[in-house]
């Protein structure tokens, strides 16, 4: 199994910064991609960044230019850099991995963490 341990969420102001970090650790075989999803209250969850093997990254409209996703391959570690926060981000951030592992090493599967509380304030 696999498990996502998030740590970062907080209070913060509008125009603040924050910094989320997420491990993966278990049997991992390989990482192909690692990202960030939010789900606010009455929403639908929704991809904010993406960060695949290559170094390849998707992200959110809303948030190109004050989000950044970075990810240490070695460690299988993903962060989210975000700045200039506003309180349309405020939501619960999930960590997400698509891992192949010793048990399954043909076919990737996603992996959820538990989520961190983003809440900016006005």
């Amino acid at each position: 199994q696999v498990q996502l341990v998030e740590s970062g969420g907080g209070l913060v102001q509008t125009g603040g910064s924050l910094r989320l970090s997420c491990a993966a650790s278990g049997s991992i075989l390989s990482i192909y991609s690692m990202g960030w999803y939010r789900q606010a209250p009455g929403k639908q969850r929704e991809l904010v960044a993406r960060i695949f093997s290559s170094g390849t990254t998707n992200y959110l409209d809303s948030v190109k230019s004050r989000f950044t996703i970075s990810r240490d391959n070695a460690k299988n570690t993903v962060s989210l850099q975000m700045s200039s926060l506003k309180p349309e981000d405020t939501a619960v951030y999930y960590c997400a991995a698509r891992v192949a592992t010793i048990r399954t090493p043909t076919a990737f599967i996603d992996y959820w963490g538990q989520g961190t509380q983003v809440t900016v304030s006005s």
